[in-house]
């Protein structure tokens, strides 16, 4: 099945997008809490505060004699009133009526204040009546307004008598909320405005942002392309305002560095594989040619050119299998077989392989090894490391042809193995690269071990494959030890 393909944004845009939506969440959250929450909150507030003036009232009017046409009540209902300017207060009898303010003509005609209806005024009885043990009830309207009503005695004539059942004397407390709707109102225009500035902020400061904080990543991009395409002289640090782009750039240029040298060694390596190749192709080819031209119907001769093609092809092969081994350790396809071997004993075994270039050729290889030392590793390959590190020292060795191979238990469970040759060493500069495919010293030697140059390159692998610690301590005209770290087991 087709993949679908992946679609991408810049970071511009997802910063841009992120900073509005987060805008948008917060204007979101303010309206919700404005239209919703803060209408709850203020509702809550509003009939604590009517019930606290209705209840109030309630305690002063029960200690006031309810006489008909008193005008002290008169007077404390007006006061209040006055005190209260969203509230319009009443004392109405059982029919609705008002009893007190006691308007006079002039006032009923300016209408200052409206009456309850008796539909309204007999829907909040019926609220009251439903709850007997309260002094009183508080009652939202339909327009929004809310309603206190309290019944607080009966209306006496002077002599002191009821005048009827319909003269009981209900306080009425009608109070309006149109000053907090239009502060409300005020309030939604107004957050119209600033969530339009937000938005518009949100807009100019998230592309600002976006575009600051992507400028070096745009910057790192494009020098990275250049060196993809070959140009390593490019370079990643700058002046950067946060310190992840710093370290990012500075990481960029140690890989710069690094493909870099890969890119000379690969040509390096293409020409060094060209020449090992070409060489003993050309020599098995030329001494063919002998044969067949000139020395084959003499024995002697035929036989010493068979046999350099016989070396060549055995060193074509070597160089072969040193590339085919190299690539299946690194690839991880040649996995490893562990077991516990005396490392002691195969050392001893690998330096005997030397022994006929001590008597064809006056090599001296001490040996200052420790006995019934054990260790666990995959032997065929530790065999390769050992073998390569005392070829290379035989290679490399000075004029006196003296190469140690020691083998010391250092500190608990560690062994130390090395070589030390007596070359002229290796420079500082030049100690990380030694390991390197193909890697070979500016010094001209005749190699009394015919390599390939992969040895060392092999014997990283194999050492970092198992997780052991190695590496060369030099000193330029003194020689180098190679070393090793095994666990003892």
């Amino acid at each position: 099945m087709k993949q679908a393909k992946r679609r991408f944004h810049s970071i511009n845009f997802i910063l841009w997008m992120s900073f509005l939506s987060f805008a948008a969440f917060i204007i979101l959250i303010t309206w919700v809490f404005q239209s919703t929450l803060l209408q709850v909150f203020f509702n809550a507030q509003t009939q604590r505060d009517l019930a606290t003036v209705g209840e109030g009232m309630y305690e002063d009017l029960r200690r006031m004699p309810l006489v008909e046409g008193n005008d002290y009540i008169d007077k404390y209902i007006r006061k209040e009133q006055s005190e209260n300017p969203a509230a319009q207060i009443f004392l109405l009898n059982g029919n609705g009526e008002v009893l007190y303010p006691m308007y006079t003509q002039e006032e009923e005609e300016y209408e200052l204040s409206t009456p309850p209806t008796f539909d309204m005024f007999a829907a909040v009885r019926g609220e009251l009546e439903e709850k007997p043990e309260s002094v009183g009830v508080t009652v939202q309207k339909s327009d929004g307004d809310f309603v206190f009503l309290a019944k607080v005695g009966s209306i006496v004539s002077a002599s002191g008598s009821v005048l009827s059942e319909s003269n009981d004397a209900y306080l009425y407390i009608d109070y309006s909320t149109e000053i907090a709707s239009m502060a409300m109102g005020t309030m939604r225009v107004q957050l119209i405005m600033i969530s339009v500035i937000v938005i518009f902020l949100a807009l100019v400061l998230s592309a600002l942002l976006s575009m600051k904080l992507t400028k070096p990543i745009t910057q790192i991009t494009k020098a990275a392309q250049r060196m993809a395409t070959g140009d390593f002289s490019v370079n990643f640090k700058g002046e950067y305002s946060y310190a992840e782009m710093d370290a990012l750039a500075e990481t960029l240029d140690y890989a710069k560095e690094e493909i870099g040298k890969s890119d000379e060694l690969q040509k390096e390596v293409l020409a060094n594989v060209t020449h090992d190749l070409k060489t003993p192709l050309t020599m098995i080819k030329s001494y063919a040619c002998m044969i067949q031209e000139i020395s084959g119907d003499n024995p002697e001769k035929r036989a010493k050119h068979t046999q350099v093609i016989i070396d060549e092809s055995d060193r074509l092969t070597s160089l072969v299998n040193d590339i085919l081994n190299l690539s299946k350790i690194r690839s991880g396809m040649d996995s490893l077989k562990i077991t516990n071997f005396n490392l002691s004993e195969f050392v001893h075994t690998v330096c005997e392989r030397f022994d006929y270039l001590r008597e064809t050729q006056g090599y001296v290889i001490e040996r200052d090894i420790e006995d019934e030392l054990y260790t666990e590793a995959d032997m065929e390959k530790i065999e390769q490391v050992v073998y390569n590190l005392i070829g290379n020292a035989v290679n490399y060795t000075g004029e006196d042809k003296k190469i140690r191979v020691g083998l010391k238990k250092e500190k608990e469970g560690v062994l130390r193995f090395t070589v030390t040759d007596t070359g002229k060493g290796i420079p500082a500069d030049q100690i990380d690269t030694i390991w390197d495919r193909y890697y070979r010293s500016s010094e001209t030697h005749k190699r009394p071990i015919k390599g390939t140059g992969l040895g060392l390159s092999i014997v990283k692998t194999i050492l970092q494959k198992h997780n052991f610690l190695f590496g060369v301590e030099s000193e330029v005209g003194k020689g180098s030890t190679f070393y090793v770290l095994f666990p003892e087991k």
